[in-house]
């Protein structure tokens, strides 16, 4: 079992989620079961997903919850776009998140790749 705590990219993933929130605090209200909900469950689930995979007992198991992970990410990624495409977020924001949600998805790949080998 790894301490996931530890882990850079649970960190960083953490720090995501909670620019997440406050990001989407800003959105029209009536988007607060519409995108705002989905934003932030991807959001979540990036490192809620690294954490149980930590949990598990075997580095594939591990590293099948980073590929959920993964996927998380590129879902947000996607809802970003989407926020910026429909003037929810400013370009400042939207690249801000842009590129943090990308440096995410090059920890994640880079330590299913350590642990894969």
């Amino acid at each position: 079992m790894k301490d996931f705590k530890n882990l850079k990219v649970w960190q960083k993933g953490i720090k995501l989620v909670v620019d997440i929130y406050k990001t989407t605090k800003l959105f029209p209200q009536e988007e607060l079961y519409g995108l705002t909900n989905q934003i932030r469950r991807s959001a979540v689930s990036i490192p809620s997903n690294i954490a149980e995979g930590a949990g598990r007992g075997s580095n594939k198991e591990f590293s099948r919850f980073l590929d959920i992970s993964l996927g998380s990410s590129f879902e947000l990624e996607t809802q970003i776009i989407l926020a910026h495409e429909l003037e929810f977020i400013t370009d400042n924001d939207f690249n801000t998140l842009t590129d943090k949600v990308q440096e995410e998805q090059k920890m994640i790949t880079g330590l299913q790749k350590s642990i894969n080998r």
